[in-house]
């Protein structure tokens, strides 16, 4: 296969999802990492891809606005406030000595942080998370096993399948929601969720409002399976009546300072 049919389908590739790691496209190619990196920088210096920590990204605006997916470093940044407003509505959710599942992505390692003292059990696959809690927390934190995936900063081991844990509460986030669920578009996500769902009583979903304007292209889970939602003031009237045709109770996290 020559450079430029490897830089083609990489290119397609990126059409279709915003980012893809080194490995995944050794797979796909059939090449060894030196050669893959090498069509990275290619592709970055002509502008017709983004060299990214890991692997490569769309550069295109239009393809990174519809899929909405930016590395963690990136979108750990963006909407704090309401992220922080959600976090401490959440915590609200976890009694002293609750057992629970608290996934990767920046909303929920908000929620992680708030819970380093507390007196509970937390299950994390966030590299970020059980960082932070092994440093500066008290609680009790295990750990999930298999290889580190910098991007998206999860721990998974892809031969295993749902972790011996058991969880009142799986707290969640989503790249994306629409009428048929939780979505997302890197497919680790989509595998990962799915496993530590089946590890909890309830599901509890952390999205921000912007959430409903992002639509990748994977469902992960349907709204029936989700118990609660605890979003921002943002939430439009439409979706919420989306959510509440599905059972989903709403929680909602006043940005300015939720006094509730």
């Amino acid at each position: 296969m020559s450079d430029s049919d490897r830089h083609r389908i990489i290119t397609d590739l990126l059409r279709e999802r915003p980012f893809a790691s080194v490995r995944d496209l050794q797979e796909r190619l059939g090449v060894s990492a030196a050669t893959i990196r090498r069509d990275i920088d290619k592709l970055h210096e002509i502008g017709k891809a983004r060299k990214v920590y890991g692997g490569i990204s769309a550069s295109d605006s239009a393809a990174l606005s519809r899929h909405a997916a930016r590395p963690y470093d990136e979108n750990r940044d963006l909407a704090v406030e309401a992220k922080r407003a959600i976090a401490a509505k959440a915590e609200g959710l976890i009694r002293d000595g609750d057992s629970i599942i608290v996934h990767a992505g920046s909303t929920c390692y908000q929620l992680g942080t708030l819970l380093a003292r507390r007196n509970v059990r937390i299950y994390t696959n966030s590299m970020p998370l059980a960082a932070h809690l092994g440093e500066h927390g008290t609680c009790h934190l295990t750990i999930s096993g298999g290889e580190l995936y910098r991007e998206p900063g999860i721990i998974h081991d892809a031969a295993g399948g749902p972790p011996d844990f058991f969880a009142s509460r799986f707290f969640v986030g989503t790249q994306g929601i629409n009428s048929e669920g939780l979505l997302e578009s890197h497919p680790l996500l989509v595998k990962a969720i799915g496993e530590l769902s089946q590890c909890a009583d309830e599901i509890v979903l952390l999205a921000d409002s912007r959430k409903f304007s992002m639509q990748p292209r994977n469902l992960v889970l349907p709204l029936s399976r989700i118990g609660t939602i605890v979003t921002d003031d943002g939430l439009s009237d439409a979706d919420a009546k989306t959510l509440e045709d599905a059972g989903v109770t709403i929680l909602i996290a006043n940005v300015a300072g939720d006094q509730n």
